[in-house]
């Protein structure tokens, strides 16, 4: 089978897994009453009030039996209508809309960073086992995994913003400074993508750019540190088990160099568990960071979903953390989807499974 064919047959499961998901998330709606499922529908908060809940019930059929409910349901969210959010005080796509880039943009920034480098040190660390290299490597990838992302944050923030000066947290739920703030909630700033740092290039405003990235360098540091460490262990770990396979030592004894047994032989077989750890990784990360977002005073997707849930002791916001919800695995199908291709690519005896 080839690489292609694979894809499409990858390609035509993420239906039935989406409904099936769907078909989850729809489940827990019904241990609401009708009335509070009738959050779920609206797009305006008064709707709930002046005695408009029963035209809600019998507009969305939410006293009919279930699997009605269910195609109604689904129909409303195929139109982009996940409800109403109490705690962005707007539709709940529309929150999503907003939140998903600002968490991107604190995220994007670290993923080739977390992988490339991970896997650099990782293959370093394997190479040079049991020397100097590999036990730097071992107490870096020990340090990063069990420091707290809150106490690192911290120690970021007071070293490089309270002592130096060089980086700062945001302002307003945003990664700006409060004249950045004024300058894009003002009539003059258009936004394009939701990411300061394309929008302020695009608006003619490099200053804007320049100060969005000043203020992600931190939490995107952070992000890397905690995150990079795992990335090491499992790399450093698949590669030794696979330096000592029967195939590496033949081509070891055939007279190849290192180097070349290394990159073309051992790396790429030893890339495989790194690749299902990495579709994970990256899928929790853009889906929200709740602690590194809270410290460096980003209103991500992390924070409000968190928000939505009832910390802080507010009453949950059913409709939003659905919705959340229903982005999240999204998120986490299509990143499945990803290494599967990886799979296939690194392996290609996974296409004949």
């Amino acid at each position: 089978m080839g690489l292609v064919t694979y894809i499409i047959r990858r390609l035509l499961w993420v239906v039935p897994t989406m409904l099936g998901v769907s078909v989850l998330i729809f489940a827990v709606t019904m241990l609401f009453t009708p009335y509070q499922r009738a959050a779920l529908y609206i797009n305006n908060p008064q709707d709930l009030r002046g005695g408009g809940l029963d035209d809600i019930v019998k507009q969305y059929h939410l006293d009919a039996p279930p699997q009605e409910q269910y195609f109604t349901w689904l129909g409303q969210v195929l139109r982009g209508n996940l409800g109403y959010s109490e705690t962005s005080d707007s539709l709940v796509l529309d929150a999503i809309i907003i939140k998903a880039p600002h968490t991107a943009e604190v995220v994007l920034p670290c993923i080739p960073i977390i992988i490339l480098l991970g896997v650099y040190l990782g293959v370093q660390s394997a190479k040079h086992r049991d020397t100097v290299i590999d036990h730097a490597t071992r107490v870096f990838a020990i340090f990063g995994w069990s420091l707290p992302s809150f106490w690192l944050g911290i120690m970021l923030m007071a070293i490089f913003s309270g002592e130096l000066g060089w980086f700062l947290p945001g302002t307003g739920g945003k990664p700006l400074s409060s004249a950045a703030v004024t300058f894009v909630t003002s009539r003059g700033w258009h936004t394009y993508t939701g990411f300061y740092t394309i929008d302020g290039l695009l608006n003619g405003q490099v200053w804007i750019t320049l100060d969005t990235i000043k203020h992600l360098v931190l939490p995107t540091m952070t992000l890397t540190i905690i995150s990079i460490a795992l990335i090491v262990r499992v790399m450093r770990s698949s590669m030794l088990e696979t330096l000592g396979k029967s195939y590496i030592i033949t081509a070891r004894a055939k007279g190849l160099k290192n180097s070349e047994v290394i990159n073309k032989h051992a790396r790429r077989n030893a890339l495989i568990p790194v690749a299902t750890l990495s579709g994970l990784l990256v899928a929790g990360l853009l889906t929200g960071v709740v602690i590194t977002e809270t410290i460096f005073g980003i209103d991500g997707l992390g924070r409000w979903a968190a928000r939505a849930a009832g910390v802080g002791g507010s009453a949950p916001d059913i409709p939003a953390v659905l919705g959340f919800a229903l982005f999240a695995a999204i998120v986490y199908i299509m990143a499945n989807l990803i290494v599967d291709v990886l799979y296939a690519y690194l392996d290609p005896r996974i296409r004949l499974g």
